[in-house]
């Protein structure tokens, strides 16, 4: 079947033309509290159009595998973080832009302890954890005018893990 989706595991070199894989790796940038922490500085770069960043919570309903895919979205205005809230895997779809319209869709499986920054103007899909609870603290452009634009498409996907 044509429309379907394998979501591989989420990658910062895979996922890199889309945005920032946020996660604490490696050696830390910088120990910090006494020497109790370690801090991974600076892993998104936030991009906004005018307005301020702002950080929003985000209780999202869980979905299962397989998932069906019918719409994308991107934000113009925008760049937008999600930071779960929990410690389990969410499923992350992008597209590349194909001259402003979404080309075909790619799949990641987040891994516990792994966010993501989408590039301003990146389409996505919706919030799409797996289990509950759905909450993500999310960052993103606060200001006025449209920051949303919507594609839906004329045949569903399927995401399989």
């Amino acid at each position: 079947m044509t429309n379907v989706i394998r979501a591989l595991p989420l990658s910062a070199e895979a996922f890199a033309p889309f945005g920032e894989v946020l996660e604490a790796v490696g050696d830390p940038d910088k120990v910090i509290n006494q020497g109790l922490c370690g801090r991974y500085h600076n892993k998104a770069a936030l991009d906004f159009a005018d307005g301020r960043a702002g950080i929003s919570v985000f209780d999202a309903t869980p979905r299962s595998l397989p998932y069906t895919l019918e719409m994308v979205e991107r934000h113009p205005e925008g760049s937008q973080a999600f930071l779960p809230m929990h410690q389990n895997p969410y499923l992350v779809i992008v597209a590349p832009d194909a001259d402003g319209a979404p080309g075909r869709p790619l799949a990641f499986l987040a891994a516990p302890g792994q966010g993501v920054n989408y590039h301003r103007g990146t389409w996505h899909s919706v919030l799409t954890p797996l289990h509950a609870p759905g909450l993500f603290a999310v960052v993103d452009r606060i200001g006025d005018g449209a920051n949303l634009e919507e594609v839906w498409f004329d045949e569903p996907f399927f995401v399989e893990a």
